[in-house]
């Protein structure tokens, strides 16, 4: 019997206790370390994307009557209504019930459709976007008025809804209705994009008074440096000089503390420079330099520097301007002599006034420091300077002579036998051959070949060479750059490439055959790709099969055996292409058939070879029966699906310990393939123990009764 605070009249027998909701105990987790290898969200998406079953369609249906259509107008409408009733806040839907009540004529159901949805969400500036354009799409102009009147009236912040409304008026021709909209507006105080359009407007139309009283408003509204130059370029536009400089007076006056007050005082002082007032914008500069700070102040060194270059003393203004900074890289390289930066800090600044000597003597000086170690991780930035001094004797001072001394000294300093610099010679032979000395250019190539070969030299010399159309010498080129690096099988790739361009194509696969026969190579994959690309090219189709072969021998990545089967595959595509050049009619389906049959045979060798001979790489053979089943699929009635899919492994996930370095043990997923012999050995396995103890349980029960 239950006492009197666990029984209740309404539970009938039960007690209080045996209606609670028993939840099931919290897991703890014991081992809180992370697992070394972690699922990633593009694995799982992965996995749920190959899991996905197909989507199902409903049928097309055709409508042959009025009754028809008024029932699946009725079907659509409570579809339409039922996604709104479950997800009301979802525009998409209110959009797509609109959109297809409009596409039904039935304009004034589309125009509730999106009363409906702005009285459920009125901030959403795109319904009112795409209910105004509903409007307009079919002529209701009064009706798309009275949307855009309401949408500005209720979002007036939102600038593409002014834009849409005042560009409908002025399509319209209704320019005082458009001009009413822009004044609208602008009560509400908008970015300067809104008065900038509203400025352009008026000059659409020439009302340049206005244009102007719109800019005295939108000074007073963003007083910012961008806005008065605006003005003033205006007003200089319209050839008002008097007052465009007032507004640059009223400007300086209100912003001279600016941030910006820099970009004010450059505009000011060019303006003055274009109206021919000189001594005004000399003042203007000095004005600005005297109250602007230093650190904000650089463009304005530059421009005044400019200016005095054009209009005053020139050695005067740069001593003041330049002294101070090159007193400072002095005291800096002085210092510290191997600070390569600053070294070219200040030859930038030497290059910017302008003095040839003092530049040369600057680079001459920098030049003079050489790195204490010769490692290349020194010489690194310390080549720069020589390359800059050499650029800039070529293009600024325009003296070949001493650029070519530059050069020749440069590639004498550098220790060869250790390291050297690509970049060097072919800068040194690039500039050669900018001056027409093609053989100056050719002897840099060959001395850099000889002293510190590099692919990018050979590279370049062949390119060269090859301009030039000289065959020998990039074969002879060629030939040094693989006595050099016989593993480069991009050398080897692009040799033959290049006799095959020369339709030369016993000398192509000479050395191709060549190449794989190396004992090392780079990137052997490429090559061999390559060489069965130029075989299938030349329609050498038995040639391609034995080069595949050959590759087997060597390698059985699974790879392989996909590319050769489908090498088989296609080889009807150009057997045809090749037959009916002769005009020879044959069975095409037959032909087909035979070509499925080879590439199927392989991949059952590819098959037997993982099953028999590699049977730890599970893994590499799932993927070859998933391609096989992709081939088998592709080949459409001529494809036999079931030979692949009775050799499909299952996807087993299993767990496997890992020791950590601490001692302690946790389990790692991975997924295990089991394969469809294998699972037969399983069962065998199972029935021979079963067999067994049910021999020793007789055994045992005989003894007993003995």
């Amino acid at each position: 019997m239950a006492s009197g605070r666990d029984s209740d009249r309404t539970l009938g027998y039960m007690t209080r206790k045996d209606t609670e909701v028993k939840l099931p105990r919290p897991t703890r987790v014991k081992n809180k370390t992370p697992a070394p290898v972690q699922i990633t969200a593009e694995q799982i998406l992965r996995e749920a994307r190959e899991r996905q079953e197909a989507e199902i369609r409903p049928p097309k249906q055709k409508i042959t009557d009025s009754t028809e259509l008024s029932d699946y107008r009725l079907r659509r409408r409570k579809e339409f209504e039922d996604q709104i009733r479950r997800a009301r806040w979802n525009i998409q839907v209110w959009m797509k019930y609109a959109q297809w009540e409009e596409s039904q004529k039935d304009y004034a159901r589309a125009r509730s459709v999106w009363e409906r949805a702005i009285e459920g969400d009125y901030r959403n500036h795109t319904l009112w976007l795409k209910y105004a354009e509903f409007e307009m799409k079919n002529k209701f102009v009064n009706s798309a008025r009275n949307v855009w009147d309401r949408a500005v009236t209720l979002l007036p912040r939102v600038d593409q809804l002014w834009y849409k409304y005042i560009h409908m008026e002025e399509i319209l021709g209704n320019i005082a209705g458009a001009r009413q909209i822009f004044e609208r507006w602008m009560q509400w105080s908008p970015d300067k994009q809104g008065w900038l359009s509203f400025i352009k407007f008026e000059l659409r139309y020439n009302e340049i008074e206005r244009a102007r009283a719109i800019y005295e408003r939108f000074v007073l509204c963003h007083p910012k440096v961008s806005a008065y130059i605006r003005y003033a370029k205006f007003e200089m536009k319209g050839g008002e000089v008097a007052r465009a400089r007032h507004v640059y007076e009223r400007a300086t006056e209100k912003l001279a503390d600016d941030e910006e007050a820099e970009i004010l005082f450059v505009a000011f002082a060019e303006f003055e420079e274009r109206c021919k007032e000189v001594e005004r914008a000399r003042f203007i500069y000095k004005f600005a330099l005297d109250h602007i700070p230093k650190g904000r102040a650089e463009e304005l060194y530059k421009k005044f520097v400019a200016f005095e270059k054009q209009y005053g003393d020139k050695e005067g203004i740069e001593d003041a301007i330049v002294g101070k900074r090159r007193f400072q890289y002095e005291d800096e390289v002085r210092k510290n002599p191997l600070n390569y930066d600053s070294w070219f800090d200040y030859v930038r600044l030497e290059e910017s006034v302008g003095s040839k000597d003092r530049v040369r003597e600057i680079y001459e000086r920098a030049i003079a420091n050489i790195p204490p170690a010769e490692e290349k991780r020194y010489w690194q930035r310390y080549i720069y300077l020589w390359i800059n001094y050499a650029l800039y004797e070529e293009i600024e001072t325009e003296d070949v002579e001493r650029t070519r001394d530059v050069y020749r000294e440069c590639l004498k300093l550098i220790p060869h036998s250790k390291f050297s610099f690509a970049k060097i010679w072919l800068l040194a032979a690039q500039f050669e051959i900018r001056q027409l000395n093609l053989a100056g250019a050719r002897q840099i190539l060959g001395n850099a070949i000889g002293k510190a070969p590099k692919d990018k030299i050979f590279k370049k010399y062949i390119e060269i060479e090859l301009q030039l159309g000289n065959i020998d010498r990039c074969r002879k080129l060629y030939e040094r750059y693989l006595e050099w690096s016989p593993e480069n099988c991009y050398a080897w790739s692009k040799y033959a490439e290049l006799e095959r361009s020369l339709a030369e194509t016993e000398r192509a696969r000479a050395i191709f055959e060549l190449a794989i026969s190396q004992p090392a190579l780079d990137m052997p994959e490429l090559l061999w790709k390559a060489y069965i690309d130029f075989e299938i090219a030349e329609g050498e189709l038995e040639r391609t099969r034995a080069l595949y072969e050959r590759l087997l021998d060597r390698t059985k990545h699974y790879k392989v055996w996909v590319s050769f089967a489908k090498f088989e595959a296609s080889t009807a595509e150009q057997e045809d292409d090749e037959e009916e050049d002769v005009q020879i009619e044959i069975d095409v389906t037959e032909r087909k058939k035979e070509c499925i049959r080879r590439a199927r045979a392989i991949f059952e060798r590819a098959n037997s070879y993982y099953k028999d001979s590699a049977p730890e790489l599970k893994e590499e053979r799932a993927t070859l029966l998933e391609d096989w089943l992709n081939m088998e699929t592709n080949f459409g009635n001529l494809g036999d699906v079931s030979v692949v899919q009775s050799k499909l492994p299952k996807k087993l996930k299993k767990r496997k310990p890992i020791t950590r370095e601490d001692g302690s043990t946790e389990y790692e997923e991975y997924i295990d393939y089991l394969y469809p012999e294998e699972s037969q050995t399983t069962n065998l396995k199972i029935l021979e123990a079963a067999f067994k103890w049910k021999k020793q349980k007789l055994a045992a029960s005989e003894e007993d009764y003995d």
